[in-house]
């Protein structure tokens, strides 16, 4: 028969708060969802509860109950990072392992088998109980034959407990307490209204007026526990990157005899990493020296590329960087970080760009294969008092796309002609009532000036009377009236 094991760390972004604040450990404390009076408790701790708090409340009604609660917020990366560190360490003692979706902290195990390397289940649950521990983690487990079973005991109890017979399993389940699953929080408070407490009590409601009263999510708990409903263990696999290992014969200590090695191994990794529809976007590249230790060194391309020439031009510049090794290498590693792949699609007419943002991300792709991954940096506004402290360095990989700030009002432009335009002749000596640009921009309504200008350019004379001449559209115009010539001329514009 089967056997499916879960493992139950309480409250896991709870215990991730009281790792970053051990002081808190003796106080009520909560999890939010944002850190403000509305914030709603997510997960609590055990003298939290003993206070009549509960999951669903907001931060100010848990004050009321609890002056001295603390409470902060763990974000999604801050879980999900840690969840998949937990993963890795349960894959010591099994392949099956299913990180739960809706619940951080909850894993389910396939526990089939294992007997012959452990020696029994006992043994094995305890192995991983203590490894746990070892972790910094409070955590409960249990050992059983049912999916939501064994998940309710080890909600329910903390302990290791292992079934030999699935009746024993079932009996321990109906005794776990509705408030240690993860009902919604509506449903439960109306179920402990009316007596409902335990996963037994539960399971013998009937199943059509769970569904009419509490909804879909609720019904379909209750056929997990009633057991009408069974989920099979879906364990996830986690991908291995593309990786390679060159092995030299002798310490080497010329740049281009191992960028001949690395080019070597560079082809073959990236077909692997081409047979999965990924892409290449950062290269670890290991030194393992003959007498020094190791050396990691970064390669980051502009964008997640399959094309070793860019890749190599890249080694190249960084190897070029360093004149000479301090020492032999013996062996070289390269792992890849990959993502998906985008497939772009094809242009029927090629459109170059003015600001060809993927040309500008290549080209710090270089720098920073030559300088280093520090050389290329941006400034970046912050929020603070002192001029200096206004901004900060940070790395950057590409250019941002251009995004101009809207205006309320459109910038004057002013514009002036090497060569003044001539305007037609005219009997008067004022402008207005001119169309100097045409029927579209209308007449001239107002004229400033004359302003006289005198003077001697170059080898001639200069005389000149400069208006500014305003149409109807609220043009304005720059023109002169050339008293040696009779004539008016246009000399810029104001847009």
């Amino acid at each position: 028969m089967d056997r499916t094991a879960c493992i139950d760390l309480p409250a896991f972004p709870l215990q991730l708060l009281l790792r970053k604040h051990p002081d808190w450990r003796g106080h009520p404390a909560a999890v939010v969802e944002a850190d403000t009076p509305q914030g709603t408790i997510l997960w609590i701790n055990e003298k939290a509860r003993a206070a009549g708090i509960a999951t669903g409340m907001r931060y100010a009604a848990g004050l009321s109950l609890a002056a001295g609660l603390r409470a902060a917020v763990v974000t999604t990366q801050e879980i999900d990072a840690e969840v998949a560190e937990i993963a890795e360490l349960l894959r010591r003692f099994t392949p099956g392992v299913e990180p739960s979706q809706d619940e951080p902290g909850v894993f389910w195990l396939d526990a089939k088998g294992l007997e012959r390397l452990f020696g029994s289940v006992v043994e094995w649950a305890s192995s991983l109980h203590a490894e746990i521990v070892r972790a910094g983690f409070y955590a409960s487990l249990a050992v059983g034959f049912d999916r939501f079973a064994a998940y309710a005991v080890a909600r329910g109890k903390r302990a290791v407990r292992v079934f030999d017979r699935p009746q024993d399993e079932r009996a321990a389940a109906r005794e776990v307490r509705l408030d240690r699953l993860a009902l919604p929080p509506a449903a439960r408070d109306t179920l402990l209204k009316l007596g409902v407490a335990t996963v037994g009590q539960f399971v013998d409601l009937p199943l059509d007026g769970v569904g009419v009263r509490f909804g879909a999510e609720v019904r379909r708990l209750h056929r997990l526990a009633s057991g009408a409903l069974t989920e099979p263990l879906a364990p996830e696999h986690p991908d291995v990157p593309a990786m390679r290992r060159v092995l030299l014969d002798h310490p080497e200590l010329d740049a281009a005899r191992l960028l001949a090695r690395v080019e070597e191994a560079i082809g073959p990794m990236l077909d692997e990493i081409a047979a999965k529809g990924r892409a290449l976007a950062e290269l670890q590249m290991a030194f393992r020296f003959e007498r020094l230790g190791g050396h990691v060194e970064s390669i980051q391309p502009a964008t997640p590329t399959l094309s070793p020439v860019t890749l190599l031009e890249l080694i190249r510049l960084r190897l070029q960087a360093v004149r000479r090794l301090p020492d032999g290498v013996m062996e070289i590693a390269l792992v890849a970080r990959e993502t998906q792949a985008v497939e772009k699609q094809r242009e029927l007419f090629a459109v170059k760009k003015r600001r060809d943002l993927d040309a500008g991300a290549r080209a710090l792709a270089r720098v920073k294969a030559a300088l280093g991954d520090d050389a290329v940096v941006r400034a970046e506004l912050r929020d603070a008092h002192l001029p200096e402290a206004r901004f900060a360095w940070t790395s950057t990989t590409a250019l941002a796309e251009a995004k101009p700030r809207p205006v309320d009002e459109p910038r004057l432009v002013r514009r002036l002609y090497t060569t003044p335009v001539p305007l037609p002749p005219t009997e008067r000596h004022e402008p207005d009532g001119w169309l100097l640009r045409g029927l579209e921009k209308g007449p001239v309504v107002k004229v400033n000036g004359p302003y006289a200008l005198s003077g001697w350019w170059w080898k001639q004379p200069v005389a000149r009377e400069y208006h500014f001449a305003e149409t109807k559209t609220g043009e304005q115009l720059w023109v002169f009236y050339d008293r040696a010539k009779s004539r008016w001329y246009l000399q810029g514009e104001i847009e």
